[in-house]
C-alpha cells in the first residue's frame, strides 16, 4: 500500500513523474499522462536532468522500486548536480537500509516512513520540501506488501483538494531560498511543515514518535530503532523506544529535547546489514548532540535484523550485558546468494588495459568475484588494503625462510644456487617468477624439512603480483581516511580510482579527484598519475607501467566520463577530449624516485596546457628579452603604438566621411547570418554589396559575433540570414547567440520588454525534403522559425514576413530570397535607386587558384606566425595541393568558443604513394612522425596511402620534411590536381602487380604539378632572384582543375580498387599466360560525390570508352586530364567533376575530343569480368615464391588497442622485413614479399600482436569507413567511430540467421563527398546529422552498379529494425552465391539503378 500512496500522491503534485524500475512497465503501475517509465539499463540521471529542465519550476518525482542497492551508485556520482533541483526522489526498500544511507551526506534532505500513513504524510512533506526550496529530498520507505495493489485505505490518505490546498498555502506562506538552505533553516522548515499537516490529517506528526512505560523521569535507557516495523514488548520499567521519521536533517536541540535527560545508556539500531564504516551517520548525529550533557550517556551501535518484528526484555538484557562492540538482534537470513556487484561495461576498458599490461601478474585486489568468498566488504579499498597487506606480509615471511635456508649448510646445493638467485632478483619481476617455478619444481612433493614444507605453503608468494585497488561506483568511495592509510603505510600498493561525472555535467566546485591528487603529492613518497585512457592511450599505459614499478604506494586518477552504460564511446570520447582540453582533466605524472635521481619529479603530459603555457612563457620570455638589451625599445614601443591609434583614428575618420558623403537618408543595414556550408553567408555578402551600392551603410557579421546586448543598441534594421543544420539545429557560427536568446526567453520577468527597440527581418534557408517523414517535418527552416518567434517573444518588432528559402524550389532558396530581396530595398525606401555600380564578381576558389603565384599564397607567412594556431582563410584551400589540410577538433569546438578561444587547429598530412607501396624504412620514420609530431595513429586512406592526423602548425614544416628524408612527398594528394594513384594489390599476381605498379608511378611523374612552391615553403629550397625563372605548369596551368580528379588501376577478377568509382579507370588485360599486361580498358566519368537535396549532384559509375596499349595509357591519362582541364565545370564547383562533363558532353563527343588529342582511335574494348571488390586476407603465396599476408585493419586506423597492439606490431615487423608495404584501398595492409626464411619470424610477431584475421565476422571484413567527426570539416555524422559500434549490432543478427561468415559489403561516410564510396556497397550509409543516415541498399557485389537509396533518413533503432527481418529473409531464401546487393533487388526491396540519372528517382 505505502507504494501506491507515495504514487498516487507524486502524480497529483508532480509535473513529471519517472518511475525507475528493473521490471515496471505502464501495465504495471498506476499511470498518468506525466509519468515516464525508466528501466534500469536506461540513462537515469539525464532523464532526471531532461525532466527538471523541462519542468523549470515545476517538480520532479522519482519512484525508484526494485533498484534500492543499485540506484544510490548512480546518483551519488551526481550529486552536485542533482542536490539543487526541485526533486523528490522515493526509494523502495526492502530489508537494508545500508545502501539508500549512503545518500544521507551528498543530499540534505532524507525521510524515513515505516507504515503507509508515515509514507503519505513523508510525500507531502517531501514535496513541499523539494517545491519550496529547490533542493532534492531522499523519501525511503519500506515495502509492507499490505492491502490490494491498486486501492488505498481513504483513512490514511487525504483528499486530492486537501493535499493541493495545504501545499499552496504552504508555498505562500514560504519566505526562503534556496541560498538559505543550511541545516538549521532545513531543520525549522520541516517542523513547521509537520505542524501544518497535522492540522490537515488530523494526526500527530513528529520528527520523532517516542514511547516509555514510566515516568519520563524514571527513564535509563533509550532505544533508537531505524528500520521496518518493529515494535517494543519490552515490559521492564524505564525504557524508552524513540522511532526517527527524518534522518537528515537533525537538530542538535531537538534531540536534546527529546531523550531523556536522565537516560544513562542510549542504543542506535539500524537495519544496516553491511555498513562499510565504524559509526553510521545518524549515530554520530545522536553522539554529538549529547555530548552536550554532563554526563555524557554511554552510547552504543546494534544491527537489527531484517526478521526482527519486535523488541523483547531478552534483546534488552543483550544490549546492556553483549562485550561485543557492535551485536546484531536477529538476522538477514535469505536464500538469495549474496549479490555480486558488477562492473560497468565502460571502466572495463581500464581492466583490460591493466591486464594486457601485467597479464598474470595483474591482481584485482578489490575485485567483485571475491564477494561469495568474503561477503560484501571485500570490495572496499579498506578491506582490499588489509588483504594486500596481509599478502605482502606473507612474501616478508617467505624471504626470511629463504635467507634461512640460504644459510642452512645442510641444503640442497642446486636449491640453495636457485634460492640465492631468487633472493638476489626477488624484486625483479620477471626473474622472481622465473626462478620460482624452478624452485617449486625442484622442491617435489615428499618434503621433510620444515622451513621447506613452509616454504612450499608460501610458492604462490614466489612471483611479484601488481597489486591493484580499483575505487569506482560499483565499489564504495574511497574517504580520506581510506586514502590516509594508503599513502601511509608504504606498501607496494596501486590505487586506480575512476572519475565518471561528464565535462558537460561537471560542477565549478567539485574538484574532489582533483583534490585526491593534489594530496597524495603532498605526502611527497607516493607516485601520482592523472590519465585519460580516450584521450592518450600511450600516456595511460607509461603512467600504469611507472605506477607499478614504483617502491611504494601509488595513486593513479583516471577519467571516464559515462551516464551509464547506454552512454555510447563515442559519447566517451568527446566528453573526455572536451575535459583534457579545457584543463578540468590535466594529463600529468609525478614520481618523486625521479628526484632522488637528479629529475624532474613531474611531467605535465596534457598538450593543450603546455602549448597555452609556452606560448604564455615566450610572449613574457620575448618582452623581457628586448628591454633587458635595449632599454630605449620599451620607449619605442610605446611611441609606435602611439603612432598606430594615430593612424586608427584617422582612417575611422576618413571611413565615417565617406559613409556620410555617400550614404542615403535610410536606417542603416545590419546584416547578421549564421552558416555551416556557406549558402547563408553568400547571400548575406551579396545582400550587403547590392546594399551598398544602393548607398545604404550597412555592416555584416556572423551571429555569434553579436551579442543580445548589443543588438539592443544596434541603430536601424537588423537583417538575419540563417541556414539550417543537422536535426534543424543553427549553424555552427550561430549557435552560441541561439544559446543566450533561449536563457532569455525562459526568463519570466520583463522578457517582452528586452528587445522593444529592435526593428528586424528575417530570411531562411533550408530543405523541405531533408527530413521526409511526417513526423520530422518541424526540422524544415527550424532556426529561422525559432529565430523569428523569440525575437517577437522579446518585444522586438518584425518588418517583414518571415521569409523561407527552399533547396527543392526551381532555384533552390534563390527562388524565394528574389522575392524577400525585393521587399528589402522597398523597405529601406532604396527599389528606385537606380544602380549604377557594377556589382562586384565574388571571390570564388578559382580566383584564389590563379592569384596565388602557383600554389603559394601567403603559406610560409601563415606557417611562420605564432599568434594563431591555423592559417589566413585563403590559404587552406592551397595546402590541399601540398597534402595538408587544416582542421580543428570539433568534438571541442563549441566549448573552446564559449572560453573565447579560438579552434583547436590541427593539420592533417597525406603522404603520395601511387600504387600504396612503402618500404619498411619508410614506414619506420612516417610511425616515428606519427609519434613526435601527430596523434600517435596512421589512417590507411581509401586512396591507398597513409595520413597523419594532429600535427600542430609549429610542426608543419618538420613533418613535411621528415616524410621527404623517407624518399616521399606529399604533393599530389590533394587539391585540383591528380590524386594518389591507386592500383590493385594482388599479392597472388606478383608479375602483374610489377607492371601496374610501374604503370601508377609512370603516370605520377607526368600528371605531378610542375610548380616549385613545394620546395620553396617546405624543403627551404629558395625561389630564384626577381623570378627570372617562373613556374609554368604545361597540363594544369595557372587555373588548375575545376576539381580533384581520381585515378585507378583494377587487375581482374579483383576490382579492389572500385575502378568504377574513379574519373579515371583502368582495367589491365593480361595474356593467357598471366604473366604480362597486353593493354588497359578505359573508363571515364566516375564518381561518388553528392549533395544532400541537390539533385543535380549524383553519383556515377564510369563508362567504358575503349581500350589502349600500355605505351599509350600514359597519353590517355594526360589528355582525359586536359579534356577536364578546359570543359570542365568552373562555375560550380559541385557539378564540376569529370562525370558531369562527361554527362554535360555527351559519352561519345567526350570520346572523340580525348581522341582527337591522341592523334589515334581507342581500339575495342576486350573482355573482362570482375568477382569481388574485397581484399583477399590472409596468407597467399605469389607467382615469385614469396609469401603475402594481408590483414584486416578497422576503418585504416593504425593504432594500439586492448584487443591487439597492431602499431607497435607493425613496426616490429618493419624493423626485420626485406619486402615492402603494400596499402589498398579498402584500408587495409599486405605484408609483401615475405622470404622464406623470414617467414616463421614475421609469423611470431603477428602472433605476438595478436594481428590477426581469426574470429572476425564476414560483414566486418566487407566494411568500411571514412574519418568524419572530430577532424573532418565537412562531416556532419559519426563514421570510423561509430560503424565498429553498430556492425557489432548487426553480427549479432547475421548469427542468428547462419551469416557469420558471409561477406555483405557495408560502408559508411559521415557527409555526401563518399569518400569510402557507400554509393556502390550493397548496404551504405551517409551521414546527414549526427545519429541520422541516408539508408542505401542494392550496390554491385564488385562496385559495377550503383546502390539505390532506400530510406532518406534512418537512426541506429530503425537501421536494427529494417535489417533484422531483412537479412533473415536473405538468410532463407536467397539462391545459391546470389549476394545481398543482388538479393534486395530481386526480391523489390529497391530497383536496380542502371544509370545515375535513376539515383534520385
Amino acid at each position: 500500500m505505502s507504494m501506491l500512496v507515495v504514487s498516487q500522491i507524486a502524480q497529483l503534485v508532480s509535473q513529471t513523474v519517472i518511475n525507475y524500475s528493473l521490471q515496471t512497465s505502464p501495465k504495471e503501475s498506476p499511470s498518468s499522462d506525466n509519468a515516464l517509465f525508466v528501466s534500469t539499463d536506461e540513462d537515469i540521471v539525464a532523464t532526471i536532468l531532461r525532466a527538471c529542465e523541462v519542468a523549470e519550476s515545476g517538480l520532479v518525482s522519482l519512484i525508484a522500486l526494485d533498484c534500492a542497492v543499485a540506484l544510490p551508485k548512480i546518483l551519488l556520482p551526481h550529486a552536485g548536480e542533482l542536490s539543487h533541483v526541485p526533486l523528490v526522489v522515493h526509494i523502495e526498500v526492502k530489508r537494508n537500509l545500508s545502501s539508500v544511507f549512503l545518500l544521507h551526506t551528498a543530499f540534505p534532505c532524507l525521510l524515513l516512513s515505516v507504515t503507509p500513513s508515515e509514507a503519505h504524510d513523508n510525500s507531502i512533506i517531501a514535496t513541499h520540501l523539494a517545491r519550496s526550496l529547490r533542493v532534492t529530498v531522499i523519501h525511503i520507505y519500506f515495502q509492507d506488501g499490505l492491502g490490494d495493489a491498486f486501492s488505498v485505505d481513504r483513512n490514511i490518505m487525504l483528499e486530492e483538494n486537501s493535499i493541493l490546498d495545504y501545499l499552496s498555502g504552504e508555498m505562500r506562506n514560504n519566505n526562503l531560498s534556496a541560498t538559505e538552505c543550511d541545516v538549521e533553516t532545513l531543520w525549522r522548515a520541516y517542523q513547521d511543515m509537520t505542524s501544518r499537516l497535522s492540522r490537515f490529517t488530523s494526526r500527530p506528526l513528529q520528527p520523532f514518535s517516542s514511547q516509555h512505560s514510566e515516568q519520563a523521569s524514571d527513564v535509563h535507557t533509550v532505544i533508537f530503532i531505524i528500520g521496518h516495523h518493529c515494535i517494543s514488548e519490552i515490559t521492564l520499567a524505564g525504557v524508552q523506544i524513540i522511532h526517527p521519521n527524518i534522518i537528515a536533517p537533525l537538530s542538535s536541540s531537538y534531540i536534546l529535547e527529546t531523550v531523556s535527560p536522565h537516560a544513562s545508556r542510549v542504543f542506535i539500531l539500524e537495519q544496516l546489514q553491511d555498513w562499510p564504516m565504524k559509526w553510521t551517520p545518524f549515530h554520530l548525529e545522536v553522539t554529538r548532540a549529547l555530548q552536550q550533557r554532563n554526563p555524557t550517556p554511554l552510547i552504543r551501535e546494534a544491527i537489527l535484523g531484517y526478521d526482527k518484528t519486535s523488541i523483547t526484555d531478552s534483546d534488552l538484557e543483550e544490549l546492556l550485558n553483549s562485550p561485543k562492540e557492535r551485536i546484531q538482534l536477529g538476522t538477514f537470513t535469505t536464500s538469495d546468494p549474496p549479490t555480486i556487484p558488477l562492473i560497468p561495461k565502460h571502466e572495463s576498458s581500464y581492466f583490460g588495459v591493466l591486464r594486457n599490461l601485467f597479464d598474470v601478474r595483474f591482481e584485482h585486489s578489490n575485485s567483485p568475484d571475491l564477494v561469495a568468498a568474503h561477503g560484501r566488504l571485500v570490495t572496499t579499498p579498506e578491506f582490499a588494503l588489509g588483504r594486500v597487506r596481509g599478502q605482502l606480509e606473507e612474501r616478508a615471511r617467505l624471504v626470511k625462510i629463504v635467507e634461512s635456508l640460504i644459510h642452512d649448510s645442510s641444503a640442497d646445493n642446486n636449491l640453495h644456487s636457485l634460492l640465492s638467485k631468487w633472493h638476489l632478483h626477488r624484486d625483479d619481476v620477471l626473474l622472481s617468477h622465473t626462478f620460482g617455478d624452478e624452485i617449486i619444481q625442484g622442491l617435489g612433493h615428499d618434503i621433510h624439512n620444515p622451513a621447506l614444507r613452509e616454504l612450499f605453503t608460501l610458492k604462490h608468494r614466489f612471483s611479484l603480483p601488481s597489486h591493484w585497488i580499483v575505487v569506482s561506483s560499483w565499489s564504495y568511495d574511497l574517504g580520506s581516511s581510506g586514502l590516509h592509510h594508503i599513502l601511509s603505510s608504504g606498501l607496494r600498493v596501486n590505487i586506480l580510482i575512476i572519475h565518471t561525472t561528464p565535462y558537460s555535467l561537471r560542477q565549478s566546485n567539485n574538484h574532489r579527484q582533483h583534490d585526491i591528487g593534489l594530496y597524495a603529492m603532498n605526502y611527497g613518497s607516493a607516485y601520482v598519475a592523472s590519465i585519460a585512457m580516450y584521450s592518450s592511450y600511450a600516456q595511460t599505459m607509461q603512467a600504469l607501467a611507472e605506477a607499478d614499478r614504483f617502491n611504494g604506494p601509488s595513486v593513479v586518477l583516471g577519467y571516464l566520463p559515462y551516464l551509464s552504460d547506454q552512454t555510447s564511446a563515442v559519447d566517451v570520447l568527446k566528453e573526455t577530449k572536451l575535459a583534457v582540453d579545457a584543463g578540468y582533466w590535466p594529463l600529468y605524472r609525478w614520481n618523486p624516485s625521479k628526484d632522488s635521481e637528479g629529475g624532474e619529479p613531474f611531467s605535465l603530459d596534457s598538450d593543450s596546457i603546455k602549448n597555452h603555457l609556452a606560448q604564455f612563457l615566450d610572449r613574457q620570455n620575448h618582452l623581457s628579452q628586448l628591454v633587458r638589451s635595449k632599454p630605449t625599445l620599451a620607449t619605442e614601443i610605446a611611441g609606435s603604438l602611439g603612432q598606430s591609434l594615430r593612424e586608427a583614428r584617422r582612417s575611422k575618420a576618413q571611413e565615417e566621411y565617406n559613409r556620410l558623403l555617400h550614404t542615403v537618408d535610410a536606417p542603416p543595414m545590419r546584416i547578421l547570418y549564421a552558416s555551416d556550408g556557406g549558402e547563408a553567408e553568400k547571400l548575406a555578402k551579396r545582400l550587403a554589396t547590392r546594399g551598398r551600392i544602393r548607398g545604404l551603410d550597412v555592416s555584416v557579421a556572423t551571429l555569434d559575433s553579436m551579442s543580445l546586448d548589443a543588438l539592443r543598441c544596434q541603430d536601424g534594421h537588423v537583417v538575419f540570414i540563417t541556414s539550417t543544420a543537422g536535426q534543424g539545429e543553427p549553424p555552427q557560427n550561430g549557435r552560441k547567440f541561439f544559446k543566450s536568446l533561449n536563457s532569455v526567453v525562459s526568463l519570466g520577468k520583463d522578457k517582452e520588454i528586452l528587445l522593444s527597440g529592435l526593428r528586424y527581418l528575417v530570411f531562411g534557408l533550408g530543405d523541405s525534403h531533408y527530413w521526409p517523414r511526417a513526423e520530422d517535418a518541424h526540422y524544415y527552416n527550424r532556426p529561422s522559425k525559432e529565430l523569428d518567434s523569440k525575437l517577437i517573444l522579446l518585444g522586438a518588432q518584425r518588418l517583414l514576413e518571415l521569409h523561407l528559402g527552399d533547396a527543392r524550389d526551381a532555384d533552390g532558396p534563390e527562388t524565394q530570397y528574389k522575392v524577400w530581396e525585393a521587399q528589402v530595398w522597398k523597405l529601406f525606401g532604396v527599389d528606385s535607386v537606380e544602380v549604377s555600380g557594377k556589382e562586384s564578381e565574388p571571390i570564388t576558389l578559382e580566383h584564389i587558384k590563379a592569384a596565388s603565384n602557383h600554389l603559394r599564397g601567403t603559406i610560409a607567412e601563415g606557417i611562420s606566425d605564432t599568434t594563431t594556431g591555423g592559417l589566413a582563410p585563403s590559404d587552406p584551400p592551397l595546402t590541399k595541393y601540398h597534402g595538408i589540410w587544416q582542421q580543428d577538433d570539433r568534438d571541442i569546438r563549441e566549448e573552446r568558443q564559449a572560453q573565447g578561444l579560438e579552434p583547436a587547429y590541427n593539420f592533417m598530412v597525406r603522404a603520395r604513394m601511387p600504387g600504396g607501396s612503402c618500404t619498411p624504412e619508410q614506414w619506420l620514420r612516417l610511425d616515428r612522425l606519427t609519434d613526435e609530431y601527430g596523434n600517435g595513429t596512421m589512417k590507411i586512406t581509401t586512396r591507398q596511402t597513409l595520413q597523419f592526423h594532429g600535427i600542430l602548425k609549429k610542426y608543419l614544416k618538420r613533418s613535411i620534411q621528415d616524410i621527404n628524408k623517407a624518399l616521399l612527398d606529399t604533393l599530389e594528394v590533394g587539391g585540383d590536381v591528380n590524386s594518389n594513384i591507386v592500383c590493385s594489390s594482388i599479392p597472388t599476381m606478383s608479375e602483374i602487380h610489377a607492371q601496374v605498379h610501374s604503370f601508377c608511378m609512370d603516370i605520377s611523374e607526368r600528371l605531378m604539378p610542375r610548380t616549385t612552391a613545394y620546395h620553396e615553403i617546405w624543403l627551404d629550397q629558395k625561389m630564384v632572384a626577381g623570378h627570372a625563372v617562373k613556374d609554368f605548369e604545361p597540363i594544369y596551368s595557372e587555373w588548375y582543375l575545376p576539381r580533384k580528379f581520381k585515378i585507378a588501376i583494377a587487375v581482374p577478377p579483383t576490382n579492389d580498387v572500385d575502378v568504377y568509382t574513379n574519373d579515371l579507370g583502368y582495367i589491365a588485360i593480361v595474356d593467357d599466360d598471366g604473366k604480362n599486361v597486353i593493354g588497359y580498358n578505359v573508363l571515364v566519368g566516375g564518381g561518388m560525390g553528392t549533395t544532400l537535396g541537390n539533385q543535380k549532384t549524383y553519383p556515377r559509375v564510369a563508362s567504358l570508352i575503349g581500350f589502349c596499349t600500355p605505351d599509350q595509357a600514359v597519353d590517355v591519362a594526360e589528355k582525359v586530364t586536359l579534356v577536364q582541364r578546359d570543359y570542365g565545370d568552373r562555375v560550380d564547383r559541385k557539378t564540376a567533376r569529370l562525370k558531369y562533363t562527361v554527362d554535360r558532353m555527351g559519352l561519345d563527343k567526350f570520346k572523340a575530343e580525348v581522341e582527337r588529342r591522341l592523334g589515334f582511335p581507342l581500339q575495342e574494348s576486350r573482355p573482362y569480368s570482375f568477382t569481388q571488390n574485397l581484399d583477399q586476407y590472409g596468407w597467399v603465396k605469389g607467382q615469385n615464391g614469396r609469401h603475402y599476408f594481408t590483414t584486416f585493419i578497422e576503418n585504416g586506423r593504425i593504432q594500439d588497442t586492448q584487443k591487439t597492439r597492431l602499431k607497435t606490431g607493425l613496426r616490429e615487423i618493419a624493423k626485420i622485413h626485406k619486402g615492402t608495404f603494400r596499402l589498398t584501398t579498402n584500408q587495409h595492409l599486405v605484408v609483401s614479399e615475405i622470404e622464406e626464411d623470414n617467414l616463421s619470424n614475421i609469423k611470431n610477431i603477428l602472433a605476438t600482436y595478436n594481428i590477426d584475421i581469426q574470429g572476425l565476422s564476414g560483414l566486418r571484413l566487407s566494411s568500411s569507413a571514412c574519418v568524419a567527426f572530430p577532424t573532418c570539416g565537412l562531416a556532419m555524422a559519426e563514421s570510423e567511430r561509430y560503424l565498429p559500434i553498430l556492425i557489432d549490432k548487426i553480427e549479432t543478427i547475421c548469427e542468428e540467421n547462419g551469416l557469420r561468415n558471409d561477406s555483405i559489403v557495408m560502408r559508411m561516410t559521415g557527409c555526401p563527398a563518399g569518400c569510402t564510396r557507400p554509393n556502390v556497397a550493397e548496404i551504405g550509409f551517409v551521414g546527414k546529422a549526427p545519429g541520422a543516415y541516408v539508408m542505401l541498399l542494392g550496390g554491385g557485389a564488385y562496385g559495377q552498379r550503383l546502390a539505390k537509396v532506400y530510406r532518406e533518413s534512418v537512426t541506429e533503432p530503425e537501421i536494427l529494425a529494417i535489417l533484422k527481418p531483412m537479412i533473415k529473409h536473405y538468410a532463407l531464401d536467397r539462391h545459391e552465391g546470389e549476394r545481398f546487393g543482388d538479393f534486395v533487388i530481386r526480391k523489390g526491396f529497391v530497383p536496380a539503378v542502371t544509370s545515375s540519372q535513376e539515383y534520385w528517382k
